[in-house]
């Protein structure tokens, strides 16, 4: 496996090198907010060629670790502050602002999969980066978990619904014994009002049910 592949999958991978954010103007500039900090969601769409969607389902997916890059959602007096400084005479947006250091930004390009940006940005952090001896092994190995328990998840998952569909088997197979005694009793009853009504018959003249009148039998 190579190593843009381990990053994409292994978050210790990515916390080690969350820090080397000069790695994103080597590829191209990343314009901040007044402040020299902080991009909105918008703009991180924007340095990575895609759209807002995409960062927003990233967001999503990966809200505690970008959170601990240094994402944060602005809300009241907070949000009030940052706009004064960034975006006077902007609205204040009704449900915060999320906003991205630049930390968070190289987090979002160690993650960020259809976008030929986010790629050129982790191939130049693998360059610059000088990678332990024990990164393939150590990364390799947390994927290793990470698959063995989608795997334990889905075979407890699979012995649920077996386990239902045993018991469903059983529930049916109990009923259709119940159908089958109850057939038997009703075949019973059957013959039994037959033989009852072959007697009466015999008794009055008629023909019983099970008896048919053969022709020219009958009064002429």
């Amino acid at each position: 496996m190579n190593h843009e592949a381990v990053l994409l999958e292994s978050r210790t991978m990515r916390g080690s090198l969350v820090e080397r954010t000069e790695v994103l103007d080597k590829v191209r500039a990343l314009r901040l907010l007044p402040d020299g900090v902080h991009v909105t969601r918008s703009m991180v769409a924007t340095y990575f060629e895609v759209d807002e969607e995409a960062v927003r389902t990233l967001v999503r997916r990966h809200r505690e670790e970008l959170t601990d890059s240094g994402m944060a959602l602005l809300k009241g007096a907070d949000l009030q502050d940052f706009l004064g400084v960034n975006m006077t005479p902007r609205k204040s947006p009704g449900r915060g602002l999320l906003v991205f250091p630049r930390r968070a930004v190289l987090n979002v390009a160690m993650l960020l999969r259809d976008s030929e940006v986010a790629r050129q940005v982790r191939r130049q952090l693998l360059d610059l980066a000088e990678a332990p001896a024990t990164w393939p092994e150590a990364m390799v190995a947390e994927i290793a978990e990470r698959a063995a328990a989608g795997t334990r998840a889905e075979l407890a998952e699979l012995r649920e619904a077996y386990t239902r569909l045993v018991r469903r088997l059983e529930t049916e197979r109990a009923l259709v014994a119940a159908m089958s005694v109850r057939l038997a009793d009703t075949v019973g009853e059957v013959r039994t009002l037959g033989g009852r009504m072959d007697m009466l018959c015999a008794l009055s003249g008629a023909p019983g049910p099970g008896r048919r009148r053969h022709p020219g039998s009958g009064r002429r």
